[in-house]
């Protein structure tokens, strides 16, 4: 039997499948007939919403779906795929430059490390270019508290460039998200970006729109405090 739609779930324009919101991406009709993307779900007028991945995006595209959903005739959207991609990064990095302004992220290899072991974290941040011998004593230093390193989320998206430039200092190449709505919010946005642009459709099945292991980190961290 299929689910009951409510409020907070929308049909997507490709499959037909009812979603959560934050697992689509609303688009709005433009006066000049140019389909924008509305990331934040607050532009006026109709919407029309697409699953959160890249591919199913494309597919709308290609077989001239978003006339059929808006009833309409509209400009070319050709790079509408693309365009959603950068700016979903450049909202993922404006979200985690919120993080350093809420004082809820650590940078630097050894400070990680540290955080590790004493804080309660949400999620680790490595530069898509960093070392993988950092990424490695890392990954141990979770293992060794939570028993896995698979029990709190890993973002690997940016570059190191980008991700100093976002938290304006020199060199971040690795980061460590400690509790709060700050980090949370970065975690899910960046969660959602990694699903877009993913060709991995189980990790775009897996991902809810929060942070996937929240749950976990929390048992996890509960049970290191116990012992």
């Amino acid at each position: 039997m299929p689910r009951k739609s409510d409020e907070t779930e929308r049909q997507c324009l490709v499959t037909r499948q009812s979603l959560s919101k934050a697992e689509m991406i609303r688009f709005v009709l433009a006066p000049d007939g140019t389909v924008v993307p509305d990331l934040k779900m607050r532009l006026p007028g109709r919407g029309v919403w697409v699953t959160a991945q890249k591919e199913i995006l494309q597919q709308a595209v290609r077989k001239g779906l978003f006339a059929r959903g808006f009833k309409s005739r509209i400009s070319g959207c050709e790079d509408l795929p693309d365009l959603v991609e950068e700016q979903l990064k450049r909202s993922v990095l404006s979200s985690l430059s919120m993080t350093r302004k809420a004082g809820q992220i650590i940078t630097g290899f050894a400070k990680v490390e540290a955080a590790i072991a004493q804080s309660t974290l949400l999620g680790l941040l490595h530069a898509a270019d960093a070392a993988q011998d950092g990424q490695k004593k890392l990954a141990q230093a979770v293992r060794r508290r939570f028993g896995s390193d698979h029990r709190i989320p890993v973002i690997r998206l940016f570059s190191a460039d980008a991700l100093s430039t976002a938290l304006g200092q020199g060199n971040v190449v690795h980061a460590a998200l400690t509790a709060g709505s700050a980090s949370k919010s970065f975690i899910t946005q960046a969660q959602m970006l990694e699903a877009f642009v993913s060709q991995d459709s189980e990790l775009s099945d897996r991902w809810s729109g929060s942070p996937a292991s929240d749950k976990a980190s929390a048992e996890a961290i509960e049970g290191n405090d116990r012992k």
